[in-house]
């Protein structure tokens, strides 16, 4: 068994996969806690994964991609503790199978690259890899395999959040698209200007991207918050809610010492 983690600022998503290429047999997800320890990571864990008890020494392997540097020492404890193995700790320095072409590689977020390199070996490039998580990123592909960088905006839940908490008569709503774009009523009004107005930001956007550098052969769609515009979202050939963890899995084949 192979455990898979992407780790973000909102919520920390887990997968459980076979050696299985391109299969993930379950996905857990929780909200991210920096103080969380590996022991209570664990605890939360360990219901999910009944067959530990069975087999205790499981998972033989586990992978992480984290943005909140507070929680990559759990996580990383979590697999040496309970696991009894050394987590891979995805950064840009792995085998992505792409190069990074921007003024700061450290800098870029993991769930960034791991994103981009899935797209890439998956379908190539030109490739634009819209992910609507905390923030809302776009990363820019090139067809030779270039990560050039891109775009990072408030995401979905913030605007919302910061709508709600700031005006007095205003409240959260449903992340969904409204019927129409002239709401009729305070719910509807609000979703059209967080999501339609994030749909219309991100189409904006993308036809910037496009005159900036040439139309891209795919525009793949990813993230916790992306099923609130995936009916709504023009421009996406594909959509892949998990594709974070499914670039995890490629990472760690890519990545794992073979055994002699």
């Amino acid at each position: 068994m192979l455990l898979l983690v992407d780790a973000g600022n909102t919520n920390t998503v887990f997968g459980v996969a076979d050696f299985e290429p391109n299969k993930i047999s379950s996905i857990l997800r929780f909200s991210s806690s920096r103080e969380r320890t590996a022991d209570e990571w664990f605890a939360l864990l360990r219901p999910h994964l009944p067959h530990l008890e069975r087999e205790p020494d499981l998972p033989p392997g586990m992978i992480v991609s984290s943005v909140v540097p507070a929680m990559t020492r759990h996580l990383v404890e979590l697999g040496r503790r309970h696991f009894r193995l050394e987590p891979l700790v995805a950064n840009a320095t792995f085998d992505l199978g792409i190069r990074i072409e921007v003024d700061a590689p450290h800098e870029v977020g993991t769930d960034r690259l791991v994103n981009s390199a899935y797209a890439f070996a998956k379908y190539g490039g030109p490739t634009i890899v819209i992910d609507l998580g905390t923030a809302t990123k776009i990363a820019v592909i090139t067809e030779d395999g270039a990560y050039i960088g891109g775009v990072i905006a408030p995401g979905l839940g913030l605007s919302l959040d910061a709508l709600a908490n700031r005006a007095a008569r205003l409240y959260a709503v449903e992340l969904a698209p409204p019927p129409a774009v002239i709401g009729r009523n305070t719910v509807a009004a609000v979703q059209s200007g967080v999501v339609i107005g994030h749909v219309a930001m991100i189409e904006g956007m993308l036809a910037r991207i496009v005159v900036e550098r040439c139309q891209p052969r795919r525009v793949v769609l990813t993230g916790g918050y992306s099923s609130a515009v995936a009916g709504v979202l023009s421009g996406v050939t594909d959509y892949v809610p998990d594709m974070t963890l499914l670039g995890l899995r490629m990472l760690f084949d890519r990545t794992r010492p073979v055994a002699p």
